[in-house]
């Protein structure tokens, strides 16, 4: 068994792994995070970011050819960003064979949107599976992706600054990027439907065969509505995925434990992004901040995804401004994916936990969110263009994407108001270091703050998890098992189990611990009727059997012999002369040698050697060694006398 990682961040996973003959990718995440090294795409024509100056330090710094990179990057606040076209950072699919893999596992729809890169782009022929939640939500995450980039399409495609000589020489943020030659322009609206046609959906529980050598199984894993842990097992081992999972009372449905015990393999990814924070102690943060503000007069701003944490800010926020007396507050959900997300949230029932799954029978909508939409306080709009400008009033509270602030409607509301202190933008996903978002838009006077709510395991959780669990060996990301940079006393914040984990990183394949020992065989009735079993002790019987063994699709099948084989004879009506009788047993020394004595021979020695017995006969030249599970007789060359021998062998053990 082997294991093959493909992605650099460990909560954006992707791994290979080869088992049973079967290719299995378990996830597709698309480091969104490397974004960061472009300017941000404006909504509006004017905003002062297609104003910034081309970086003066290119020539400089590379002569001629950097006159060229000159309009590849500009500069803003000492640092550098590239300005055309934006590319994503995928999974390293050059690694593997596409055409190989039998079939992508998705955990959550986070972790999927990479996959029109691998159904639309490469030679994958084989099968995804996801719950409906998943691939629905997932679908609503890559509408809202390509609906940014295309409404306000770049041109420009930039290379040159990937080159690895010019790279190493260039100013933050674009020298950390990660193999930036490797990365690819967004997807089209085709590529989404054409991606999502090829899923199969699974609920929860439900076991699907691969080839009939493996099955995999979906189990809640209580992050977000829909999202699975994998077990991956044959009849006699058994692999365990565990990413995206929460152990918090939320709204999607908790985590199943119970089917994820006692594996042999079980690996571990998507562990919190923010050890250091919590994530209840977080969103009091963040209702405070937001109602300290809007009693000043100032707007709030919220960079978000159009799903998971952003249905739990809205529950909170209101509740929150109700004990404030801010329940006239407005607040704006801009994204061009939010009715059908508001929508998807309702209908989701049976994924949902316990409480928000009563409230559907009662009926009520199990999202307060429905509620807020009626009574007019949140309010939602695909784009600023779609009536927003008619209906805005402030203060107010507005929740738009995208989080890394590289494009979507958050640009020009940072345009509008960040002149301003009395504003504030406060920042709740953990995927974007926010200083880094924030970089194209210095100097910027709105209030700044950092909140970020990550509901994943932390490393207390994770730990305490793989403790229930109890796997034979654990399998955790390198950076698992060292302190957080700059922190190195925080020895509680690494994952810990004994036998020490094994450790992945990007581009390593990794030999898992697991030997295959055991199959299952079926005995067709027709053989099956032919077999005649032998009590040989109360309540346990055997017998022996010839067939030939058939493998077809991983199922392994006795049948009777039908054709002339080595060693086979054949009746003359075709059938198959099966042999007399078979041995078994263990050989009775004492016995043996008084059925010897009883055949005249009397001159015997007997000696223990090892687990066995020597028996000598000097007056015929005779040795016999016998074993545990054999029986040697070494004759001087009297035939008379070894078949007396052999005759008197078999007497003393037991037949079939």
């Amino acid at each position: 068994m082997k294991l093959l990682c493909l992605s650099n961040q460990p909560s954006k996973p992707c791994f290979v792994l080869y088992f049973k003959g079967v290719t299995l990718m378990l996830d597709c995440a698309l480091d969104i995070a490397q974004i960061l090294s472009y300017l941000p795409v404006p909504v509006v024509a004017r905003s002062r970011l297609n104003k910034l100056a081309h970086w003066l330090l290119a020539t400089e710094k590379f002569g001629k050819q950097g006159e060229e990179l000159s309009h590849e990057l500009r500069e803003c606040g000492n640092r550098v960003f590239v300005d055309g076209v934006l590319e994503f950072a995928t999974p390293e699919l050059g690694m593997v064979d596409m055409a190989q893999v039998d079939a992508i596992l998705i955990s959550s729809c986070t972790n999927m949107l990479a996959l029109p890169y691998i159904t639309e782009y490469t030679g994958f022929k084989g099968v995804v599976y996801a719950t409906e939640p998943t691939m629905q939500m997932a679908r609503q995450f890559m509408t809202e992706l390509a609906t940014y980039v295309e409404r306000c399409p770049r041109t420009r495609v930039c290379n040159m600054w990937k080159s690895e000589e010019i790279l190493r020489s260039l100013p933050m943020p674009v020298r950390d990027a990660v193999n930036p030659s490797t990365w690819k322009k967004c997807y089209s609206m085709h590529d989404i439907a054409g991606c999502l046609s090829k899923v199969q959906c699974v609920g929860f529980n439900e076991k699907r065969g691969i080839f009939g050598a493996l099955k995999v199984t979906a189990l809640s894993s209580g992050y977000c509505i829909g999202s699975s842990n994998w077990v991956i097992h044959s009849e006699y081992e058994k692999v365990c995925y565990v990413a995206g999972t929460s152990t918090l009372t939320t709204h999607p449905k908790p985590i199943d434990q119970v089917p994820l015990k006692n594996s042999d393999i079980m690996i571990l990814c998507c562990l919190t992004q923010t050890p250091l924070t919590n994530p209840d102690s977080m969103i009091g943060e963040f209702c405070v901040n937001a109602a300290v503000t809007i009693k000043n007069g100032g707007n709030v701003l919220v960079p978000c995804y159009p799903l998971g944490v952003t249905f739990d800010l809205f529950e909170c926020l209101s509740g929150h401004l109700d004990s404030c007396g801010l329940s006239t507050v407005p607040m704006y959900f801009v994204s061009p994916v939010c009715d059908s997300t508001l929508a998807y949230s309702n209908i989701f029932a049976e994924w949902l936990s316990h409480v928000k799954q009563s409230k559907v029978y009662l009926p009520e909508p199990p999202f307060p969110h429905a509620e807020l939409v009626s009574l007019g306080r949140l309010r939602h709009y695909a784009n600023i263009h779609d009536g927003l400008q008619n209906d805005f009033k402030t203060p107010c509270i507005v929740f738009a994407g995208h989080p890394s602030l590289r494009l979507g409607d958050v640009i020009h509301f940072i345009d509008l108001w960040g002149k301003s202190p009395t504003n504030t933008i406060i920042f709740t996903e953990p995927d974007f270091p926010y200083l880094e978002a924030l970089g194209p838009f210095q100097p910027l006077q709105m209030r700044v703050c950092y909140c970020p709510i990550d509901t994943s395991l932390s490393f207390a959780q994770a730990n305490k998890l793989v403790k229930e669990l109890r796997p034979t060996q654990l399998v955790v990301s390198e950076t698992y098992l060292l302190p957080p940079a700059g922190m190195p006393q925080r020895t509680d914040l690494v994952v810990e189990w004994d036998p020490p984990p094994m450790t992945y990183k990007r581009g390593e394949i990794l030999t898992l611990p697991v030997k295959r020992k055991f199959e299952n065989i079926e005995i067709t009735p027709e053989l099956a009727s032919t077999l005649d079993p032998v009590e040989v002790k109360p309540g346990a019987a055997i017998t022996m059997l010839t067939g030939s063994l058939v493998v077809k699709d991983n199922k392994y099948t006795l049948e009777p012999l039908r054709k002339r084989g080595k060693g086979i004879k054949i009746e003359s009506d075709g059938s198959i002369v099966q042999p007399k009788s078979y041995i078994w047993g263990t050989l009775n020394i004492k016995m043996f040698v008084d059925s010897l004595t009883e055949q005249g021979i009397t001159d015997i020695k007997v000696e223990e050697s090892g687990d066995g017995s020597i028996i000598h006969l000097p007056n015929d030249d005779t040795l016999i060694q016998i074993e545990s599970g054999s029986t040697h007789i070494m004759c001087g060359g009297d035939e008379t006398v070894r078949i007396k021998l052999r005759d008197t062998l078999l007497k003393c053990l037991q037949k079939l």
